[in-house]
């Protein structure tokens, strides 16, 4: 099991509200009131489906907690446990109109982010023999940026920024408009002071070596075959960390880690990433 800090519920209770306010619409859940007697009572289970690493256990509670709060959800496992088939990771007792109300909505969070935590895991398994990192990127959802991310940390990952605000990242974009890879790292340096990272993106050797004769942090090698990869992380040996990234999928990964890059950055995790399978079952 991979322990991390769990997320506050106090940034997790906006993103559920706005996911329970879009499923409700005007009537709310119209089904369960038609169907199902006022004050009945019921107990559900939330059971794994397949093999993963699950993610979003508190998103799941608040779901329920958010919409009756006499709900009494039970949990059986954690973030960052190995789950199997047929597992009951929660127990749900309460009102049923509340019950099948919440039950979408925490599914959601649930299966798609036991869906990042999972796969990341699987990778890194792929690679294990290789002394590399993987990380996520800003190729998110809107909104659940920080929901992915932890994902990718339960899954024993770790995170690139966060956002545009946390570190420098040079691009090609940026280079082409300040006129030179030299002429944009040294204006970025002017401008982070000593305490904001600076990488940058590379597509070829001739971009690498200019920017190791200025001096970074982290080169960006991006969109690159292995045998250019390999040659860039030698130029980089002693002198900055590596990434690795562009389309990196996991038929690829582990040629890429064999180059001897310190991070493999993916958008894939979070972009194209398949749910896991989690239902909620009346046992």
């Amino acid at each position: 099991m991979n322990q991390i800090a769990p997320l506050p519920d106090i940034l997790l209770k906006p993103l559920i509200l706005k996911a329970l306010e879009e499923d409700l619409g005007r009537r709310g859940d119209v089904t369960s009131q038609a169907i199902i007697p006022i004050n009945q009572n019921a107990t559900l289970h939330i059971v794994a489906r397949e093999n993963g690493i699950v993610a979003g256990m508190d998103l799941a509670r608040l779901a329920f907690e958010l919409i009756d709060k006499n709900i009494e959800f039970t949990a059986k496992a954690q973030d960052g446990d190995t789950i199997k088939p047929n597992q009951v990771l929660a127990t749900i007792t309460g009102n049923a109109r509340a019950l099948l109300t919440a039950e979408r909505t925490a599914l959601n969070f649930m299966t798609h982010l036991s869906g990042i935590s999972t796969e990341v895991a699987n990778l890194k398994a792929m690679i294990a023999e290789y002394p590399v990192e993987i990380t996520c990127t800003r190729k998110t959802i809107p909104g659940l940026r920080v929901l992915q991310k932890y994902a990718v940390r339960v899954g024993g990952g770790r995170n690139h920024r966060m956002g545009l605000d946390d570190a420098i990242l040079i691009k090609d974009n940026h280079i082409a408009i300040a006129g030179s890879i030299t002429q944009a790292i040294r204006d970025a340096k002017e401008f982070a002071g000593h305490l904001i990272p600076i990488e940058v993106e590379v597509d070829t050797i001739e971009q690498l070596k200019l920017a190791l004769a200025e001096g970074i942090n982290l080169v960006l090698l991006d969109n690159m075959p292995p045998e250019m990869l390999q040659e860039a992380v030698q130029l980089c040996h002693g002198k900055c960390l590596t990434e690795a990234s562009g389309g990196i999928t996991p038929k690829t990964i582990q040629a890429v880690a064999a180059t001897g890059v310190n991070f493999i950055a993916m958008g894939w995790l979070t972009h194209s990433v398949k749910s896991l399978d989690i239902g909620l079952d009346f046992i």
